[in-house]
């Protein structure tokens, strides 16, 4: 399970030595693929509100064809659709699921967003059915309000 303090204070000590949202972003997928042999793949998707597409930042696991995800399609569009944190269980249950790998079976994608703004997500896919619990999506919540702060600051 992911330690979110771990990872927040991890994320603000990157932001004191100058690190920019680039390096903090890949740091961080890293850092969270690598906190529970659960978590398949890891990626950050940024929200590009005027062509209302989520593009692939940064990832760890196999590959994906979803490099670009229009808003409402998939569970990582669907997210920003609904301006909601999305928790599938089952990801067979989700009529437009956006399947990176046959093998995933439950997802979770947690909104980067600070107040109204959407900025991106995370995105963790499973192998195992039901794998996020409420505390593991609570630490991912964290982590992403963090990443939320590294870039209002960028724009100061």
């Amino acid at each position: 399970m992911v330690e979110a303090g771990r990872l927040i204070k991890r994320i603000q000590e990157m932001r004191e030595e100058g690190y920019l949202s680039d390096a903090i972003l890949r740091a961080t997928v890293k850092d969270i693929r690598a906190s529970d042999p659960k978590y398949d793949w890891v990626g950050v998707y940024l929200f590009n509100p005027d062509e209302n597409i989520l593009w692939l930042h940064n990832y760890v696991g196999p590959s994906t064809e979803h490099a670009r995800i229009p808003v409402g399609q998939g569970v990582c569009g669907t997210a920003v659709a609904e301006r909601k944190n999305q928790n599938v269980p089952d990801v067979t249950k989700v009529s437009n699921y956006l399947a990176c790998s046959p093998r995933t079976k439950s997802e979770l994608v947690v909104l980067i967003r600070a107040g109204d703004e959407i900025f991106g997500q995370i995105d963790i896919d499973s192998n195992t059915p039901d794998a996020f619990t409420k505390d593991e999506q609570e630490s991912i919540e964290l982590v992403a309000e963090k990443l939320a702060e590294v870039f209002m600051a960028e724009r100061r």
